[in-house]
């Protein structure tokens, strides 16, 4: 059976998360149904990162097998065709080796969080960022950020409910930097992510952007591998995944 690589975007916002859930519906139930309307042989559809509710991609990575060899760029029309009218779409189709997965094949995973920090309320952006009111400190949080990066045990950012089986990973960069029109960007990379975890930490970046923590207390909070000196999970709604390696 030919396999094939899908590059993905889609607004998160409907969806109960990537992942095929029993509570709504999710963005890989969506690619799936329309698989099925291409292809009579059951489909297995598996995605790079497996993003919560309400968190957006740019550049998902997912696979599937189909038993119909496929143009790449009919493929990408047709499923594109057959997801009218819902918020997901097909950037790209690649035939790949019948070894390549999405998800243990990457290398590096990418995201970016979007918070916009002033006082009036969003309005196109609704949905699609954190807005936080009160002036915050980019060089700040982007200095106490350098704390979380390299090799850690990360039991403070981990939601309680992570399936992983160990806390520790290696985060390779962790980025805070003003954008245009009042926004703030974090970009966070690393091979995995532990569940949240990206939420997580910058919900506490956020205590020290405010002013409520120093870059001391986000070290100590790492180092008590303890899910309770979390500062606060940040919404779900300023989340992308943008990017994965392989």
């Amino acid at each position: 059976m030919p396999r094939y690589k899908l590059l993905i975007e889609y607004d998160g916002t409907d969806y109960v998360g990537w992942q095929r859930q029993a509570n709504g519906l999710s963005v890989q139930e969506v690619i799936e149904t329309a698989c099925k309307k291409l292809d009579p042989g059951p489909i297995g559809l598996r995605g790079a990162g497996r993003t919560d509710s309400g968190v957006h991609a740019s550049a998902q990575v997912g696979h599937v097998d189909l038993q119909k060899i496929w143009r790449t760029d009919a493929l990408r029309d047709a499923l594109n065709a057959h997801m009218r009218p819902e918020k997901v779409a097909i950037l790209a189709a690649e035939a790949v080796e019948d070894d390549f997965d999405a998800r243990f094949s990457a290398k590096a995973r990418h995201y970016l969080y979007r918070i916009v920090n002033r006082r009036a309320p969003l309005t196109y952006d609704h949905g699609r960022a954190w807005l936080i009111k009160r002036r915050l400190d980019p060089e700040a949080m982007h200095e106490a950020a350098q704390v979380l990066t390299g090799h850690h045990d990360f039991s403070t950012f981990r939601d309680s409910e992570c399936q992983a089986e160990s806390p520790v990973r290696t985060l390779d960069r962790l980025d805070v930097f003003r954008a245009p029109h009042d926004e703030i960007n974090i970009r966070a990379s690393a091979r995995a992510f532990l569940h949240r975890q990206v939420r997580s930490m910058v919900g506490s970046l956020e205590h020290v952007g405010s002013g409520k923590w120093r870059a001391e207390d986000l070290s100590q909070a790492l180092k008590a591998r303890d899910r309770a000196r979390c500062g606060q999970v940040a919404p779900a709604a300023g989340l992308y995944l943008i990017g994965v390696d392989y």
